[in-house]
């Protein structure tokens, strides 16, 4: 959470911006970016709906955030993905530029990145859910009240290793599961077998909730606030998970006929476990994925850690397909979400930057927006699960390779067009109004945090 320490800071003024412009003439000899399964098209900042209208500096303040971490990545990285290292350039230029105001940060960002419409193939759109930070009443000590655990990661918990398998080429090599006698790895123990005890006595119990909804739920979102009896804040960010598949369990729901796919939300899924807790705990069951938390030294107004290992802004973060995308690297949504009532009419225009990831979260224009904590935070959230356009701003010094050719997208759905006519007032509204973490039905864990 460390925000830069130190930091060269100038006036960004007109010599500064002049050369800023012949630094980011495109280099001979840089590889290309690629994107697979994807369609891109080029276009420019005047065919971004409101691009304007947005506050660019809180997009470049969450930005040099993730610049923080992008500048300490070793040369190895910046040659194993061209995407790193042009947004390595483009920190540096950001750390030098310091605090910008919005138009300063919106030229900025004209200045050092071009806009690229990506879609998957076939597709016009991407899809969006939402992500928040729950909090939930806990204590330190079990009792009759607090019972259920909120368990640390297990010392027989395998993790797959980092290693080296060409010159610039880093990929995580094994599975997780639980060591088995001296070489053997198995499956690790389900979210049945944990909730049954199979942990229990291990040391591993960081605290104890009072709700297995509410235990559920912070492992759905990968991190969360617990207020323990004693007045205190604990703040818990996702450390691990069991290696086991993640099961959205709202289908299941819309599968009976109990909640129909257009209603699916969060709060839907958390009103039949607590209304029908053992078919709640069936329900619960059915996704065999269990998340392991740490305790992380944040503050009570600290916003919670992504997997860039970076500060989340809310509604300035995106949780992206790492195998695809470089953390950092910033994306302009245009969306009808249904922030201020249940239906999608909110218009959302805003540049957000990759920051987390989840194991639910794949494909090249898919994405999860962070919207913040708290109970009101995640009603909003959980009904997040609308299309919307994705465009990547790409540094202006990398060219795009064969895989993510120039092809026209398809026209988008019609309710893409209807959101251009919406009113300034609302969609400044939107931009004023964070929304959150939409598992709706599709509840996001995350290897995150992530889940």
């Amino acid at each position: 959470m460390a925000a830069f320490r130190s930091r060269l800071r100038f006036r960004f003024g007109a010599a500064a911006l002049c050369l800023l412009a012949m630094a980011v003439t495109p280099a001979a000899g840089k590889s290309a970016m690629k994107l697979s399964n994807a369609q891109t098209e080029p276009l420019s900042y005047a065919a971004l709906d409101r691009w304007a209208d947005d506050d660019h500096a809180a997009a470049f303040g969450s930005f040099l955030n993730s610049c923080k971490a992008i500048l300490n990545g070793s040369k190895a990285m910046r040659a194993a993905r061209p995407v790193y290292g042009a947004l390595f350039e483009v920190c540096g230029r950001a750390v030098a530029a310091g605090p910008l105001d919005r138009a300063q940060a919106r030229r900025f960002f004209e200045e050092n990145f071009k806009p690229v419409r990506i879609a998957p193939v076939g597709e016009s759109e991407g899809f969006l859910t939402g992500y928040y930070e729950t909090v939930v009443d806990g204590a330190r000590y079990p009792s009759s009240e607090y019972n259920v655990p909120v368990y640390g990661k297990p010392s027989n918990l395998v993790m797959p290793i980092a290693r080296q398998l060409a010159k610039t080429a880093v990929k995580a090599v094994g599975k997780i599961g639980r060591r088995f006698g001296r070489r053997k790895v198995v499956p690790y123990y389900d979210r049945t077998e944990i909730e049954d005890g199979v942990l229990a006595g291990r040391g591993l119990e960081i605290c104890w909730v009072k709700n297995p909804v509410d235990a559920f739920f912070a492992q759905i979102q990968g991190s969360t606030r617990v207020k323990l009896d004693t007045g205190q804040m604990l703040r818990l960010n996702y450390d691990a998970h069991n290696g086991l598949p993640y099961t959205a369990v709202g289908k299941f729901l819309i599968d009976r006929g109990i909640v129909s796919k257009e209603e699916m939300s969060m709060d839907k899924i958390r009103q039949f476990m607590e209304a029908n807790p053992e078919e709640g705990k069936e329900l619960r069951r059915k996704n065999r994925s269990f998340v392991f938390f740490r305790e992380v030294a944040l503050g009570e107004h600290d916003e919670c850690i992504g997997a860039q290992g970076v500060p989340l802004t809310a509604g300035r973060s995106l949780a992206m397909d790492k195998s695809i995308h470089v953390y950092g690297t910033p994306f302009w949504i245009e969306a009808q979400l249904p922030i201020d009532s249940e239906k999608p009419e909110t218009p959302f225009r805003r540049l957000l930057i990759a920051q987390d990831t989840g194991s639910a979260i794949l494909g090249p224009a898919r994405a999860d927006i962070y919207f913040g904590s708290g109970e009101e935070i995640g009603h909003v959230a959980g009904r997040i699960k609308q299309h919307g356009k994705f465009v990547m701003l790409v540094p202006r010094t990398l060219p795009i390779g064969d895989d993510a050719k120039d092809v026209p997208l398809p026209k988008p759905r019609p309710a893409m067009a209807a959101q251009n006519e919406a009113p300034p007032a609302a969609a400044k509204l939107a931009a004023e109004k964070p929304a959150e973490r939409a598992a709706a039905a599709v509840p996001v864990p995350k290897p995150r945090p992530g889940t």
